[in-house]
């Protein structure tokens, strides 16, 4: 009997295949159709046969209907195996962990009981976007960073005089250990966002220390781009060479690649979590280190 299975969710085929190659697993590929009003049916290519079984499916967007698929999924497991992990590379929802405006439904919280009360006994995430939102979860849990791998893409580059910079504080803690991986310095930037409207604007006076270096912005998802593009923009008038982005989740909403580029940055670096045109790294074996 196998003892593991990866079924994948139609979100993470790709990367499901990897890690299940990865851990010596029973790959289970899912079949999906999407009716017209948008429901999704879901099917299991083959039944699996394991004592563990792990479902990995991000929730990008379309968040709500890769999130029901996920469940779906997990619902399904329950007929194979009582001990369920769930890999979720990106979370969707991840960023309303808390209530900011009086009123706001805190939806983390949310999922957190959907998924213990659905059978979920493990989950794994990778840069998660606060950890806060991990605490509502009452189940093992554990989020892994994907800097490492980021980083060793960019060793591999030949770049000048190389700096490190978040595009805010928050993300402080994030550029100095993408920095100690290069064994380069880092800074990050200030900023200011309207809870309401969502405007960013960055507030630091000027940076002479950046003219002429080469800039690494670190960031753990990019959605609209605002942040990255304010940032660039700000970077490239205080004289500095060129920008690379790198981030684990490039989410990239309608033309955020685009106006990145056109803001003054040069490639955009990200992973697997989420497919598309600049998720080149792959965290596969990351994720399979965390089985362990």
């Amino acid at each position: 009997m196998t003892k593991i299975a990866v079924i994948a969710g139609n979100s993470s085929e790709d990367l499901a295949k990897k890690i299940a190659k990865k851990i010596h697993a029973q790959f289970v590929k899912t079949e999906l159709k999407l009716f017209p009003d948008g429901e999704s049916k879901i099917t299991l290519k083959k039944i699996p046969k394991a004592e563990h079984v792990i479902v990995v499916q991000s929730t990008y967007p379309p968040v709500d209907t890769n999130l029901i698929q996920a469940l779906s999924l997990i619902s399904h497991s329950q007929q194979f195996s009582k001990k369920i992990t769930l890999i979720i590379p990106y979370m969707g929802y991840a960023r309303q962990d808390r209530e900011f405006l009086p009123g706001e439904i805190i939806t983390m919280r949310v999922l957190a009981k959907l998924f213990k009360a659905i059978g979920v006994t493990n989950l794994i995430v990778v840069d998660i976007h606060s950890l806060i939102g991990l605490k509502h979860f009452k189940i093992t849990k554990q989020n892994v960073s994907a800097i490492p791998d980021l980083a060793m893409y960019f060793k591999k580059l030949k770049l000048k005089d190389v700096l490190v910079v978040s595009p805010d504080q928050g993300g402080k803690e994030r550029a100095k250990k993408f920095a100690e991986n290069l064994k380069v310095e880092h800074i990050a930037l200030s900023k200011k966002r309207d809870r309401k409207t969502g405007k960013v604007q960055i507030i630091n006076s000027k940076l002479n220390h950046v003219v002429g270096r080469d800039l690494i912005l670190v960031d753990d998802m990019i959605s609209t781009g605002g942040s990255i593009i304010k940032a660039a923009e700000f970077l490239k008038k205080q004289k500095c060479g060129k920008i690379y982005v790198a981030c684990t989740h490039a989410l990239l909403i309608n033309d955020a690649e685009a106006r990145i580029k056109k803001a003054g940055v040069t490639r955009i670096i990200s992973t697997n979590t989420i497919p598309g045109n600049t998720s080149i790294v792959d965290i596969s074996n990351t994720i399979a280190k965390a089985m362990v």
